[in-house]
């Protein structure tokens, strides 16, 4: 992991911290995408004390354990930056955070974060209520990749996502090996299956390949499921891709509508998260098939989309499609993506028909650089 690019997220946790009353502020994200080197920045140049304390350094945990880092911070004065790195693997960490925070609230600027969604949000809502601000850190962008490592688009569209993986980029294998291991088995063996109820271990990997398979692609529960080597129902199809998406490996889209009933009941379009995990099930050949590489492109897109605040919608009416519906602080933009595959763009003409209102966008590999560099920019140019 590169310890000398920053990325944006260390400069917006600052100036929250920064406020007369700061909130505690969490960090929830993919592994490996450089939370803790973010926080190892923003320690450098706080310019109070601080006390960072990682629960992944213990073999046992207890609540005890975050009373004594709390007091560490206390004793170093008001102001004290106190960061909890891995926060979830202590039992009841929300409920004892809580008490520690009403006790003494805003003597400390606290920062909580760790790999896993799944645990640490469950306590955010019910024990945490009004006293955290969310903080999302997603994959690397293609601007981000650009800037660090000079990738072209190429590159990101076949490696992009992790860049604790570029050093192995020439060894398909190892490369592959590192994916595998140290990101998507620990996803799946710590964060998911230690955490939440899975009746078969097994299904539920071959569940992650199978929808890697379809980047950026409608498909129904039910063809989903009749290609799990095991019995089940769409339920069960459904459960998994919620575990998915609360790991931050695979988000199903909606098809948008104007009646809430029909998004919830549609088909999902499925995305996975970074175009690294869709090249490391279908080989390192994607981009050699024009087909695949607009899928891919498209997956890129879609990706990124889902960074920016508001809510992300696929389009279709029997023939016609648009690839993402964007909506945000009552805007809507209907986002078509080109990538030289063959695809027909009636269905924005169709959409624009049925939504006069919205604003129509074409993005392109061309334009694409500029889109990645600064979104909410881009759109309000449109």
């Amino acid at each position: 992991m590169p310890t000398s690019y920053e990325r944006a997220f260390v400069t917006h946790i600052e100036k929250r911290l920064s406020g007369d009353q700061p909130l505690i502020q969490v960090l929830v994200g993919p592994r490996q995408v450089g939370k803790t080197t973010g926080m190892r920045q923003l320690l450098a140049r706080y310019p109070k004390n601080n006390h960072y304390a990682n629960a992944d350094d213990l073999l046992v945990t207890d609540r005890t354990w975050l009373l004594e880092q709390w007091q560490k911070a206390l004793l170093l004065g008001d102001g004290t930056l106190l960061i909890i790195d891995e926060v979830q693997k202590i039992p009841n960490w929300s409920e004892t955070l809580k008490s520690l925070w009403d006790k003494n609230p805003h003597r400390l600027r606290v920062v909580v974060l760790g790999s896993s969604s799944l645990q640490r949000q469950s306590g955010l809502t019910e024990s945490l209520a009004g006293r955290f601000e969310l903080t999302r850190i997603h994959h690397w962008t293609f601007t981000e990749l650009n800037q660090c490592f000079g990738y072209d688009l190429d590159r990101f569209l076949l490696f992009g996502g992790y860049p604790g993986s570029v050093a192995y980029e020439d060894d398909y294998d190892r490369w592959y090996a590192y994916l595998k291991d140290s990101i998507v088995e620990a996803v799946i063996g710590k964060d998911i299956l230690l955490n939440r109820k899975v009746g078969n271990p097994a299904l539920f990997r071959q569940a992650f390949e199978i929808l890697c398979h379809y980047p950026a692609q409608e498909i129904s529960y039910t063809k989903l499921l009749g290609q799990l080597q095991d019995k089940g129902n769409t339920d069960l199809i459904k459960y998994y891709i919620e575990l998915f998406a609360g790991a931050f490996l695979i988000y199903p889209l909606e098809k948008y509508s104007a009646k809430e009933w029909l998004t919830r009941s549609s088909s999902p379009k499925i995305l996975v998260a970074c175009p690294a995990l869709y090249t490391m099930t279908a080989g390192p050949g994607v981009l050699k098939d024009l087909d695949r590489r607009g899928r891919v492109f498209e997956l890129a897109v879609g990706a990124q989309l889902l960074q920016l605040p508001g809510e992300l919608f696929y389009w279709r009416e029997k023939n016609a499609e648009v690839d993402f519906i964007y909506r945000y602080q009552g805007k809507l933009f209907a986002i078509e993506v080109k990538s030289g595959r063959k695809k027909t763009a009636k269905g924005l003409d169709v959409f624009m028909k049925q939504f006069p209102d919205a604003c129509p966008v074409i993005l392109t590999t061309d334009n694409f650089p500029l889109f990645s560099e600064d979104p909410k920019k881009f759109f309000a140019a449109l």
